[in-house]
């Protein structure tokens, strides 16, 4: 992975993603406030590429809120401070699998096209429950299972994701499923752009 979004995709991912629409739909998600950033002291953006949701953070997060945004290849964090134009948030490179951040770190994370990437999601989501203070919110896209989703992972060497089996591993992570989102009512009702989904991390009992 690292290989492929250090080399000519990785470059043109800011150009793709703008162009396939997820990138300005995000945007629309968060100006909206359907997904409020306001509401967070402390965000992590998994896998921040070249600074698609970092960007739209920026925007709609508190001025005085902490933004940290990570990846495994270090030259799509210099392509998203590049891009960015902000020394505000934090870039650091790292693995989702071993995130080196301390328990209950987060009150929110974002994570866009990313869990797709490693076999078996539930390592990843393990850590992001471990990074999320108890309540904390997680913003999950994944690539659904569908005929778009299966172009985008011979596109982008990914796998797929039924909504069954997210649900799943995220009740086995602890991070409880708060409701499900749509970029618009034609994505709804055309069941396009991809699994789209609040979940919050359960408290202790």
């Amino acid at each position: 992975m690292r290989r492929l979004y250090s080399g000519p995709q990785g470059a043109v991912l800011k150009f793709s993603s703008f162009f396939s629409l997820h990138e300005p739909l995000m945007g629309h998600l968060f100006k909206s406030g359907r997904f409020d950033a306001s509401r967070f002291d402390r965000i992590v953006d998994v896998g921040s590429g070249a600074g698609q949701i970092i960007r739209h953070l920026l925007k709609t997060a508190r001025p005085d809120a902490q933004i940290v945004g990570f990846d495994l290849s270090p030259e799509m964090l210099v392509r998203a401070r590049e891009r960015l134009k902000s020394d505000r948030p934090e870039l650091v490179a790292a693995d989702l699998m071993h995130l080196p951040f301390r328990d209950n770190t987060f009150d929110c994370l974002t994570c866009g096209y990313v869990l797709e990437h490693i076999p078996d999601p539930l390592p990843g989501l393990t850590e992001f429950a471990r990074v999320l203070k108890p309540g904390g919110t997680a913003l999950l896209l994944v690539t659904e299972d569908s005929l778009s989703g299966l172009l985008t992972s011979r596109t982008w060497k990914c796998r797929t994701f039924s909504r069954s089996e997210l649900h799943e591993a995220c009740q086995k992570a602890g991070l409880k499923w708060e409701r499900e989102l749509w970029f618009t009512p034609f994505h709804e009702l055309m069941r396009l752009g991809g699994i789209l989904v609040e979940v919050r991390k359960r408290s202790p009992e």
